[in-house]
């Protein structure tokens, strides 16, 4: 059996554990030093922006376009296997286009979409204002929508991800910090590292997968392995509102999105808003700004006036991982190991892309044994 340790346990952890979970001849062990899906993974909003992206080749839109075909036969597969509901929201995104913006750029979009087996429909402010009456339109000058877009709650399914790899025979252990490495030159620059160690025992590993987020550049660095990659923390906030009733009815609603302001339905009369984007300060630290998510709840409030007069029932913030001089994500061998491979730094894309990745790693480890 070839032995596969992931460290990380976030959406992406997880996405990588249930991937290889149902290869056989691998055995797979997860470790963290937190509860699934209690960093990162935790502050997400699960906005799935895939087919709206202006992302439209190259590695970017690849990414992209297998994490949304997983997403749709994922989600049933997880339903299936742990017996319950997952969230997830198939009614597409609105995004509202306000003064100056450059309508030719979607019309381009939409094209190129149209040639890529997907659809995108460019509505002016009249069909916004008859289709969405929750919408306040005095801004609005048309809107795009994706109806293949989705939201996913992210705390559930990567605890759902966590269930059906344990099914499948995958262990994973919480609360447990790496504390070392046991590497073995193989010579031609190359390095292997044949186990983990940590407070609880030894971990042998033919594979090791860092899925760790902003823990990857520390982890690394700890056992003095340059990585190449520095990682380093944008913050977000958000908050959970709760109306007397729904927004625009009763009716499915989708994600509506505007200046960089997500109002996500969550079922009810409840929804998410969010997320700022908060860069550290000068000396590295971020600490979360109260006007800037009063911003965003100011924002989203000119979209939908009604929210004005929702209760905000929760309120919460978290840290994303962007890689530094370079794009995110991070998906790959890394350099001089021959059995450690990268799967961090997505910045504000890792529940989008939380699949493809755990595609790509399959591939990785599967394709060599």
């Amino acid at each position: 059996m070839t032995r596969v340790v992931i460290v990380g346990c976030g959406i992406i952890g997880a996405a990588i554990a249930y991937e290889l979970s149902l290869v056989s001849g691998l055995t797979v062990t997860v470790v963290d030093r937190h509860p699934p899906a209690t960093q990162s993974t935790a502050a997400a909003l699960g906005v799935l922006m895939g087919v709206i992206s202006h992302k439209t080749k190259g590695r970017a839109w690849a990414l992209r376009r297998e994490s949304m075909a997983r997403y749709e036969t994922l989600i049933p597969e997880l339903e299936a296997c742990n017996g319950y509901a997952i969230p997830f929201n198939r009614q597409g995104i609105l995004m509202l286009g306000f003064e100056g913006e450059n309508w030719h750029r979607w019309q381009e979009l939409a094209t190129i979409r149209r040639e890529q087996g997907f659809h995108l429909e460019l509505m002016d402010q009249p069909t916004v204002r008859s289709h969405y009456p929750q919408i306040n339109c005095e801004r609005v000058t048309g809107a795009i929508y994706s109806p293949s877009d989705r939201q996913v709650n992210p705390t559930t399914i990567t605890k759902a991800l966590v269930a059906a790899a344990q099914k499948n025979g995958a262990k994973f252990n919480f609360g447990v910090n790496v504390e070392g490495w046991e590497i073995t030159q193989l010579g031609h620059g190359q390095k292997l590292c044949q186990r983990l160690n940590t407070a609880s025992g030894s971990l042998p590993a033919d594979w090791v997968v860092v899925a760790a987020g902003l823990g990857s550049t520390p982890l690394l660095q700890s056992q003095s392995l340059p990585s190449g990659v520095t990682i380093k923390p944008v913050l977000g906030q958000a908050l959970k509102l709760r109306c007397g009733e729904p927004l625009g009815g009763n009716h499915p609603q989708p994600v509506i999105t505007g200046d960089d302001v997500h109002i996500v339905p969550l079922g009810g009369a409840e929804y998410w808003v969010g997320a700022t984007v908060e860069f550290p300060d000068p000396s590295g630290e971020v600490q979360p700004q109260p006007q800037q998510l009063d911003s965003i709840l100011q924002g989203a409030i000119a979209i939908c006036p009604a929210l004005a007069q929702g209760e905000i029932i929760h309120q919460w913030h978290g840290l994303r991982p962007r890689p530094e001089g370079r794009p995110a994500p991070v998906i790959g061998p890394l350099a001089g190991f021959a059995n450690v491979l990268l799967a961090t730094g997505h910045y504000r894309n890792g529940v989008l892309l939380a699949p493809a990745t755990a595609l790509e790693i399959r591939q990785m480890i599967s394709g060599s044994i």
